[in-house]
């Protein structure tokens, strides 16, 4: 669709195949957003395609790619650069997470891990950014964690691109004052995901520090909205941060290692 034939604002978010990624895409399209839709599983966004288009009215298109790869992330910078079809918000959520002691894991996982995090978030950031400011207009949220906050024993790459993406959409926002564009590094804390099958699967965490994906999607649309550079979900994430800022990092990390040895 053209940029003058369309109606709609339109979205891109990445991981939209399942969690946080699926919800951004529902929600989106309950307010009347258009999708671009990205993650590996062209079968799952299929079918997700088809139920917003049944269930919004939205025009959906889906991109298949593995952005842990350069053509991956190509393919889907490629689909942010037109002013003819422009993207309005960019989700960069896709991601992933290892657990374990860092040199017991395998390197090639541990930098596709970064790739995906870290470099796939800039890349599109950048590529989304340049027709943005010369509009005037969008934005992007950059999915981080409150893993962000504190190095993370047994989890030390994930918490580490995770301070990388706070750090920097931190930045970016404020590059950005008086552009009309906006940047904003969602940070929640545990959600119900198919993260958790990916190695993240902690077995001794009360109810309450859990949320669901809906939940802090429709917190992170509301910050979005009020133009804030930070969203860290729910009270007791926000606490948290609160605490974690004012400690020394000392220990910050013990407890947080404490916190993953009985979690896990």
């Amino acid at each position: 669709m053209t940029a003058s034939a369309r109606t709609r604002p339109v979205a891109l978010v990445t991981g939209a195949s399942s969690g946080i990624g699926e919800a951004f895409a529902a929600a989106l399209a309950t307010q009347g957003h258009d999708l671009v839709i990205v993650a590996r599983r062209a079968d799952v966004l299929g079918d997700l395609a088809a139920r917003l288009r049944s269930a919004h009215g939205a025009e959906v298109e889906v991109i298949a790619a593995d952005l842990a790869t350069a053509a991956g992330v190509e393919a889907v910078a490629e689909r942010l650069g037109p002013q003819s079809a422009p993207i309005d918000l960019l989700v960069n959520n896709a991601g992933v997470g290892s657990m374990g002691r860092f040199w017991e894991q395998p390197l090639e996982g541990e930098a596709a891990e970064v790739a995906l995090n870290v470099v796939a978030v800039v890349r599109l950031t950048h590529a989304a950014l340049g027709p943005m400011v010369v509009r005037g207009s969008g934005g992007v949220i950059n999915v981080s964690s409150i893993s962000a906050y504190q190095p993370i024993p047994m989890h030390a790459t994930y918490g580490a691109t995770k301070a990388f993406v706070s750090s920097f959409t931190n930045a970016v926002h404020e590059e950005l004052r008086g552009t009309g564009v906006k940047a904003m590094t969602l940070a929640p804390g545990y959600t119900r995901t198919g993260f958790q099958s990916d190695g993240f699967d902690p077995v001794n965490l009360p109810d309450l520090v859990w949320q669901q994906p809906e939940e802090v999607v429709e917190i992170a649309l509301k910050a979005y909205g009020r133009g804030r550079a930070v969203c860290v979900t729910g009270a007791i994430n926000v606490a948290s941060v609160a605490v974690t800022s004012v400690l020394p990092a000392v220990i910050t990390r013990k407890i947080a290692g404490a916190i993953t040895k009985r979690a896990y």
